[in-house]
């Protein structure tokens, strides 16, 4: 773990909130002068705890409205099958994030489509690439929670 303090973590609260702020506006509400904070942000951009500044886009509207996590377990655990699997997800763009999981399934994917049609080809593109023992998806229906900030210890 990367130290950092409780002013570091004012920093990071208002940037989870709102990485457009100014500059000048981040160090007013955390107290800091402008260049201290800066200093400080550049720290924690070089540290890895900040990893970059994104815009968040609403899926529906730009018409992706199919999200599907798809639960995947493979008989395959070697390394030349792992980074097979790992380059054909990453080369699937609407394959918007990967994880190896424990318990009854080894990976679960969150697909962010246009349509069913959207998610089968996702679906058929993966599964003619890698050779996978259990496909199911689950298909959202309503985001509750999503890209909630991190509550930081």
């Amino acid at each position: 773990m990367i130290d950092y303090d409780d002013i570091d973590r004012k920093i990071i609260t208002v940037l989870q909130r709102d990485c457009t702020l100014s500059q000048r506006d981040i160090a007013a509400e955390v107290g800091l002068s402008q260049n201290a904070c800066w200093r400080r942000m550049r720290r924690l951009a070089d540290s890895g705890i900040i990893e970059g500044n994104h815009a968040r886009i609403s899926p529906e509207a730009v018409g992706l409205d199919l999200t599907v996590f798809m639960m995947i377990r493979t008989r395959q655990h070697s390394e030349e099958w792992s980074q097979s699997f790992r380059k054909q997800v990453a080369n699937i763009p609407e394959i918007v994030d990967v994880y190896r999981i424990g318990g009854d399934w080894d990976y679960l994917i969150k697909v962010v489509t246009t349509s069913m049609a959207g998610y089968d080809a996702v679906y058929q593109r993966l599964t003619s690439k890698v050779e996978l023992e259990t496909v199911t998806g689950l298909f959202a229906m309503e985001a509750i929670l999503e890209n909630r900030p991190l509550s930081l210890p």
